[in-house]
């Protein structure tokens, strides 16, 4: 069995803290991080904001993260092999295809591309409030670190925006308290993903 988890939200909400949990107590689990896609420096567009238009779905190669989706679609074990991952020992007499395999994808605009929105399972989306989200982000290390101005100028607007668009989709999405403490999330998706799982088999 195949099960795909979409784990999206707001920069600096969570994301990958509660995905590193995760993929330590799932059984046979792979990630894909929406980061891994950024585009060189050199590639984003300059926007009418002034800022380098890193918060928009073409500063990432979309096209590529989906056929890396697909891989994993196609073979899960196979893409977990490559990816280092420790597949649980498969009993001689089960049915291979009733193993669990499961995939995190992760990141900051998942439910924001269209070709993606079929293959999840389903859909995490953590949120916190402005404040908090710009407290957060003003402590974060970027390799391209933030220009003054970014966050207001260009990061919370984009935000909102691409909230809109997501909401509109009409794409089941559970909404995670952001402010809540990393135990407390964790607790609540884990357990609802076994219940989900439970509910498949």
């Amino acid at each position: 069995m195949k099960y795909i988890i979409g784990i999206g939200g707001v920069t600096n909400g969570g994301k990958t803290t509660l995905t590193n949990k995760l993929i330590q107590t799932l059984p046979n689990c792979c990630v894909v991080h929406q980061d891994d896609f950024f585009k060189k420096p050199d590639q984003i567009e300059v926007g009418e904001d002034g800022f380098r238009q890193w918060d928009v779905i073409t500063a990432m190669d979309m096209e590529a993260m989906t056929n890396t989706i697909k891989g994993w679609i196609e073979n899960p074990a196979k893409f977990a092999r490559s990816h280092g991952v420790a597949l649980a020992p498969v009993p001689d007499v089960a049915n291979p295809d009733e193993q669990i395999h499961i995939l995190i994808v992760e990141g900051f605009l998942l439910y924001n591309y269209a070709p993606l929105l079929d293959v999840f399972n389903k859909c995490y989306y953590i949120a916190i409030p402005y404040e908090e989200c710009k407290k957060r982000r003003s402590t974060r290390q970027y390799t391209v670190p933030d220009p003054p101005g970014l966050f207001d100028g260009h990061v919370w607007p984009m935000y909102l925006k691409h909230r809109k668009q997501m909401e509109d989709t009409g794409l089941n999405i559970e909404y995670l308290d952001g402010l809540k403490s990393k135990e407390e999330i964790y607790n609540q998706v884990y357990e609802d993903i076994q219940n989900n799982l439970l509910n498949r088999l």
